[in-house]
């Protein structure tokens, strides 16, 4: 709950650089406790009263209710969003991201605010081979058409005990395929499914890392 103050006492600094700022690189600044305590809210009005730019990564069209703060902040070049869509296949999103915003209604959110002046693009991840890295190009154009403006994409990586839960999950909801599934995340992180190193970590290396690679390439020529 002292985030916000916290944050205007950095800016107040005489020694700030006032360097670009992500919001949600671990977890999503629009979550259902936003809803309660508006932490992101009072962030994005501390920062646009500095000047301050912010980046911004979500999944969830509660960002919508930010809409004309993100206006204003758009008009001063000081802010961007990348809105998370990781599958097209609502039976897919529901399994991988059950409670989460639809993938139609993350195109309506990027549309809305593309309309709004904002800049915003698709963030694609994780890409998880053999579950939906063949939906790259569909998810490009997609939101592309809607108004997305730019691309980022993450390789899936499993740290800690997600790779446990991850496991797990795997084998109940695609039994059919899920060693072919967790064999292919192996060979795209050097025999494991984790991976720390910087520049790597988050696009894999190999093979089937690479065709991914080459696939986020070719089809952003759309942008």
């Amino acid at each position: 709950k002292n985030a916000p103050q916290l944050f205007r006492k950095f800016l107040l600094n005489k020694n700030w650089d006032a360097s670009p700022i992500m919001l949600s690189g671990n977890t999503d600044c629009y979550q259902p406790a936003e809803q309660k305590f508006h932490l992101t809210r009072s962030l994005l009005e501390i920062a646009n009263d500095f000047n301050q730019p912010i980046g911004i990564i979500t999944k969830n069209a509660w960002i919508m209710k930010d809409k004309e703060l993100l206006k204003k902040m758009a008009g001063k070049n000081i802010v961007s969003v990348l809105i998370t869509i990781n599958s097209l296949n609502e039976d897919l999103r529901r399994a991988m991201e059950p409670r989460t915003t639809t993938a139609k209604q993350r195109l309506r959110t990027i549309e809305e605010l593309s309309q709004a002046g904002v800049r915003v693009g698709v963030m694609m991840g994780p890409m998880i081979p053999g579950l939906n890295d063949h939906e790259m190009q569909g998810i490009m154009k997609a939101a592309k058409n809607a108004g997305a403006s730019f691309t980022a994409y993450t390789f899936i990586r499993l740290n800690g005990a997600i790779k446990l839960l991850f496991h797990d999950w795997l084998q109940k909801t695609f039994p059919e395929r899920a060693d072919k599934v967790w064999h292919l995340i192996e060979q795209s992180h050097g025999g494991k499914v984790n991976d720390s190193r910087f520049g790597i970590r988050m696009r894999g290396e190999g093979e089937i890392a690479s065709l991914i690679n080459q696939q986020y390439k070719k089809y952003g020529k759309l942008y």
